[in-house]
């Protein structure tokens, strides 16, 4: 299990590229490049970013859900 710092430090690095993923997609968006080889790079870029970061999340949250004094 991580410690609250290392949960913090690492959950904002994937929060970081997450959102330069979105900065790059609406830059494109106002620049009206919503197609294109730009575009499916960008929409890639973002969805692998929050594909990891949710890993992340999701992966950190396991103890949690298996800890059987906790209750639901």
């Amino acid at each position: 299990m991580h410690s609250t710092d290392d949960f913090r430090f690492k959950s904002h690095q994937f929060l970081i590229e997450l959102d330069a993923a979105t900065t790059d997609m609406m830059m494109l968006v106002s620049s009206r490049e919503t197609t294109g080889e730009r575009w499916a790079l960008a929409s890639q870029r973002h969805c692998a970013a929050y594909a990891a970061w949710n890993s992340f999340i999701n992966e950190s949250a396991q103890p949690l859900r298996s800890n059987p004094t906790v209750s639901e």
